[in-house]
């Protein structure tokens, strides 16, 4: 039965997590029922995994090619996998595919979260002979990249969220499955160049849904899940009020000259057009041409790789049942990106004010799976680092994160790069001349002035400033005469 996910993504680990997959060199149904129990579990809404049977690893690692199985081999997974899937407690059946790779025969076990979690399993096979009854049981849950037996606080853990099915992975009741739309199924299957898009071609839409997981219930009531929803039809906001997203360019506090821009579509489509909107009328590059120094120094107002990893970011955890949209504010002093509701309670203040925000658990465990497979997103917890790096090689001010007690909301705000600070009378040139006059200006106007009051006055940070100032004085244009404290600005030329 062909999987929506590419089989060469699992074996190379392009889009899926480590701790989603687990490799196994030969069949042994112990321990794949307690990694099928395991990921059922899904103990921290990551969505479930995939357990690939003929494929080893070495250090964490893939072997390449794999190992493969026997003809023979997979005829007795195919067996067993049913017998022992109905020792699980409730029962649990994964989808079971049989692929063929580089000439190698693997078996691929797809084990999303389920909505009847917990799951126990029992802790070894019942012998021949032996009574059922002395065969304990247990929960199992994944640990980074293990299966484990659940203690008793994970256990109750396991037990808590048992009623909260995160609600990208609900059935949506006011839909039918004609809602989901073949075109864009078909689009999205092509274009992760998965093993289902031949198969997709003759099946019935909702045969594919329920082969997708983007729709569940008995034949003569199958409803669509919301993530189904979500990405695959054309107007998402016709069921989900306010899922869209809105660029609003304000040039005056006022609110005179503003603009507002609307993007609708499936959540890939509206990252997509969005950034891409950004990308042509937001973004700017500006060139530094040191003074004696054949070098030169390219700045971006915004680097689009930090704003694209905090929308994509916006996209993945906002909640697609609130009354918000997600809302881009571009004013002339900076970018914010503003999304409901806030960040899970197990991130502290703390980590968010340093920029450590791993969660436990994820708000939408289906649509990050969808976001991967588009390339959209990358894995699991490395935005932030990335947003971090394109900001700090572009010389911008790291982010700023905030939130309110009640986490009812998330703001990313990144301010413009000092190169394109500007007062509301002078425009810049394609270099920072425009940020040095005005700084000129005020210390011609006030030797004595302090980086700290002129950050006041220019609505940035002090450390712009300095870095600013820094370039001044390495390109002869300006020296400190006296101390720091009695001393005076002294402009030269």
């Amino acid at each position: 039965m062909a999987m929506p996910i590419n089989i060469k993504d699992l074996l190379e680990r392009n889009k899926v997590e480590s701790e989603r997959i687990e490799y196994k060199a030969n069949w042994n149904p112990e321990v794949v029922l307690h990694s099928i129990c395991a990921f059922a579990n899904d103990i921290n809404n990551w969505g479930g995994g995939y357990i690939l049977i003929g494929a080893d690893e070495r250090d964490g690692v893939p072997v390449l090619p794999p190992a493969g199985m026997t003809k023979a081999s997979v005829n007795t997974v195919s067996k067993d996998l049913m017998r022992i899937c109905n020792l699980l407690e409730p029962r649990y059946i994964p989808v079971f595919d049989a692929v063929t790779y580089k000439g190698k025969q693997i078996v691929i076990l797809w084990v999303p979260g389920s909505n009847e979690r917990p799951h126990s399993a029992p802790i070894r096979l019942q012998k021949k002979g032996e009574a059922k009854e002395k065969i304990q049981r247990a929960y199992y849950i994944r640990k980074a990249s293990s299966t484990i037996r659940a203690n008793p606080d994970e256990t109750r853990e396991l037990f808590e969220i048992s009623s909260r099915i995160p609600f990208d992975d609900r059935p949506n009741h006011k839909a039918k499955p004609e809602d989901l739309r073949p075109a864009i199924i078909m689009d999205y299957l092509h274009r992760v160049e998965s093993d289902l898009y031949e198969e997709a071609k003759t099946m019935h839409l909702t045969d594919l849904a329920l082969r997708m997981r983007i729709a569940q219930g008995p034949s003569e009531s199958v409803l669509p899940l919301n993530v189904g929803l979500l990405f695959f039809n054309e107007r998402p906001d016709s069921f989900f009020r306010y899922a869209r997203i809105e660029v609003v360019d304000k040039p005056d506090p006022t609110g005179i000259g503003m603009t507002e821009k609307y993007f609708y579509g499936p959540l890939d489509k509206q990252l997509s057009d969005a950034v891409g909107y950004l990308e042509n009328y937001l973004i700017k590059a500006k060139t530094y041409k040191y003074r004696h120094s054949a070098e030169a120094s390219r700045f971006y107002n915004y680097p689009l790789q930090a704003v694209e990893e905090a929308l994509a970011n916006a996209v993945h955890h906002r909640s697609y049942d609130s009354y918000e949209p997600i809302v881009v504010t571009i004013t002339p002093e900076e970018l914010a990106i503003l999304s409901h509701p806030g960040p899970d309670y197990s991130i502290s203040d703390r980590d968010i004010s340093n920029f450590k925000m791993v969660s436990k658990s994820y708000r939408n465990r289906r649509i990050g799976e969808y976001l991967k497979e588009l390339s959209l997103v990358e894995g699991r917890n490395t935005g932030i680092p990335r947003m971090l790096r394109a900001l700090n090689e572009n010389g911008s001010e790291p982010p700023l994160f905030e939130t309110d007690a009640a986490r009812s909301y998330f703001n990313v705000i990144f301010k413009i790069h000092a190169a394109f600070i500007v007062s509301h009378d002078d425009t810049i040139n394609d270099t920072l001349n425009g940020a040095e006059k005005r700084i000129t200006e005020l210390m011609s106007n006030n030797r004595n002035i302090t980086m700290k009051e002129m950050a006041e006055i220019l609505e940035c940070s002090r450390t712009t400033v300095s870095r600013i100032i820094s370039e001044m004085k390495k390109s002869g244009k300006l020296k400190r005469a006296g101390s720091n404290k009695s001393g005076y600005w002294d402009i030269i030329g």
